[in-house]
């Protein structure tokens, strides 16, 4: 099926082919995308857009010793295929196979580690530099979307870029493809000038690269003739320092290779303005991106089809409907994100109410120091962030919100374990990072229905709170109509037993109260990490000869560090048990195999309550 394909196991594979080859190779590695994502779920239109630009770059560049970068690294499928990892591909997102992002650990094809955005260029540069305080001869290549090219890290890198003389070239992959719409100021710029779409007038630099391609030259050529005055997008670029081409089409082959060729001779940064196409060559994808743009398991021949069961309500779904019931109840409310619409569950706020509904794009510290200039005026601003993303914008969570004790709310979606996009989107640290910080408090719903009751009481307050809740769905405990949130700051005892008590943060409760049954053991559910309920706490200390705290993030500094410093605080030297995630980085699977893992599942509970206290006198022991 990928004849010439399968003879491909690393770049210098691939450099040894003719040129003429190299269009049939790009479609094997796109069918070898569709084939294997079909299969695992995983990203896809991203990755059939940068076909051509992988196949051209490890054509052009001496790989691994010439660095790639790939920003974000959702697009880089096709890059994988082509270093050596085309059999493991099966293995996508799974544990124990490949990640979903470029991994240094992975492969030497993969110099950086990705899979946040905007940060290429910094990365980039600080290897080009390297290589030139070293004196070794090599390039580095950054590749970044236009989604990511929004965010400010991607501008300070630029600036520091456009100054020094090395062998750096950033590749700007114009596919008008972030997660949800592309927003702001220089998206619009680029829309603007890209209304011809693939070729705009060359500058003298971009017909020095080009006039070894007379074609291409010659277009360039008559396009500045009959565009005399047009502002390219160098006139931006160039003010940074750098020789701007482009824009070129980023699947044509026969423009890529020679582009990039004599790139490679020219002094100082470069960057290359290629225009390419989201599901490029997979009509359905092409049609429809972004509900392409990470699906699961699917038939090629047939596309995405609704399940045939319908889902479980999700905690993101419950966000969005609790938004807009909120937004109808009280005009203040505003809704912020940092250009995840979808993944948030702001879609229908955004249909609804567009006045009051704002994509910041990929600008986290923006969005968080944005919602607080809105709370000094009156506004009530809701945050919906991934708790991966919220680290983003720490300092401003503590300098701009905290500090002058602002009422906004975060909605911390994908908090604790995500699965297949592993570690780097994991939500393990927004416990220990928010407790830390005065003014702020943070809820932990165990289910659907305490999520929007959570986030309630949260909006409720005069100062900043955080709700955090998993990602996918819970329990299944339907959320009630109404908008009365629950007493701020209290727990309950959720099952009464003997001798240990399991304190539970969060959706953990349920599996807490399914080994409480096998131990006989009282289970509390918490529902605050700060401020903790201390009388609760302090209750159940005084009644019980043992203690356990559980919950889906860092054991360090987390909830149940919280618990062991009330105790402390109270004088008891109570004896504790503390599970949650240990001091590693956790990587992709399935998410309920990694809670098990981490005896973070009810048999795992009760396996290390057992292992802790073996002659206690436990219930149901056999």
């Amino acid at each position: 099926m990928h004849a010439l394909l399968n003879t491909i196991d690393s770049p210098a594979d691939l450099r040894r082919l003719a040129r003429a080859d190299l269009p049939r190779l790009a479609q094997e590695v796109r069918d070898c995308v569709i084939d294997n994502v079909s299969k695992t779920g995983g990203h896809l239109s991203s990755n059939l857009g940068t076909v051509e630009l992988t196949v051209a770059l490890h054509y052009v560049f001496d790989t691994p010793n010439d660095r790639i970068v790939w920003d974000v690294g959702h697009q880089t499928y096709p890059h994988k295929i082509l270093t050596g990892r085309r059999e493991r591909m099966p293995t996508l997102r799974q544990w124990g196979g490949l990640s979903g992002f470029p991994k240094r650990d992975e492969s030497p094809y993969d110099p950086f580690g990705t899979a946040h955005s905007s940060t290429s260029i910094s990365a980039a540069l600080g290897m080009a530099l390297a290589a030139r305080q070293k004196g070794e001869s090599r390039h580095a290549v950054a590749v970044i979307g236009d989604g990511a090219m929004t965010a400010g890290m991607a501008f300070e890198a630029l600036n520091n870029a456009g100054v020094e003389d090395c062998k750096l070239l950033v590749i700007l992959n114009d596919n008008d493809m972030s997660i949800s719409p592309p927003v702001g100021a220089l998206n619009r710029y680029l829309a603007q000038l890209m209304s011809g779409r693939f070729y705009a007038a060359a500058k003298s630099v971009g017909k020095n690269v080009l006039k070894n391609a007379p074609p291409l030259f010659e277009l360039a050529k008559r396009f500045e003739e009959h565009a005399k005055g047009m502002v390219v997008p160098a006139t931006l670029f160039e003010k940074f320092g750098f020789n701007y081409i482009g824009p070129i089409d980023g699947h044509d082959l026969e423009s890529l290779i020679p582009t990039l060729e004599n790139i490679k001779h020219l002094q100082g940064p470069q960057f290359l303005h290629v225009v390419t196409k989201k599901g490029q060559g997979y009509e359905l994808a092409e049609a429809d991106p972004v509900a392409y743009h990470g699906p699961g398991k699917f038939d090629p021949a047939v596309g995405l089809v609704p399940p045939s069961v319908q889902p479980k309500t999700t905690f993101t779904q419950v966000f969005g409907h609790w938004l807009c019931d909120m937004a109808e109840h009280d005009t203040r409310l505003v809704g912020i994100t940092p250009a995840m619409r979808e993944g948030s569950g702001m879609v229908e706020f955004h249909r609804r109410f567009p006045g009051r509904y704002y994509d910041v794009g990929i600008a986290e510290q923006h969005a968080v120091t944005f919602a607080a200039g809105l709370a000094c005026e009156g506004l009530k601003p809701v945050v919906a962030i991934y708790s991966t993303f919220l680290q983003r914008g720490y300092d401003q969570l503590i300098h701009d919100v905290a500090l002058q004790n602002l009422p906004v709310v975060f909605a911390l979606d994908r908090a604790g374990l995500v699965g297949a996009d592993g570690a780097t989107h994991a939500g393990a640290y927004d416990i220990p990072f928010i407790r830390c910080i005065p003014n702020m408090a943070l809820a932990c719903p165990a289910d659907e229905r305490e999520c929007r009751q959570l986030l309630s009481t949260a909006y409720a307050q005069n100062h900043p709170v955080a709700v955090r809740y998993p990602r996918g769905a819970g329990a299944g405990v339907a959320p009630l109509a109404d908008l009365q949130g629950l007493p701020y700051g209290v727990g309950e005892i959720r099952r009464q037993g003997n001798g240990i008590a399991i304190l539970a943060f969060g959706t953990l409760l349920y599996p807490a109260l399914q080994a409480a049954e096998k131990l006989n053991a009282t289970v509390v559910n918490m529902r605050w990490v700060k401020p903790l309920d201390v009388a609760l706490l302090l209750q159940v200390a005084s009644t019980h000869t043992h203690l356990v705290t559980v919950e889906e993030g860092s054991i360090m500094g987390g909830a149940g560090s919280a618990v062991a410093e009330a105790l402390h605080a109270a004088g008891l030297s109570a004896s504790l048990l503390q599970l949650g995630l240990p001091d590693c980085f956790i990587d992709h699977g399935d998410p309920v195999k990694l809670l098990a893992m981490q005896g973070l599942d009810a048999a795992g509970m009760e396996a290390a309550i057992r292992q802790r206290w073996p002659t206690m006198p436990l219930s149901n022991q056999g």
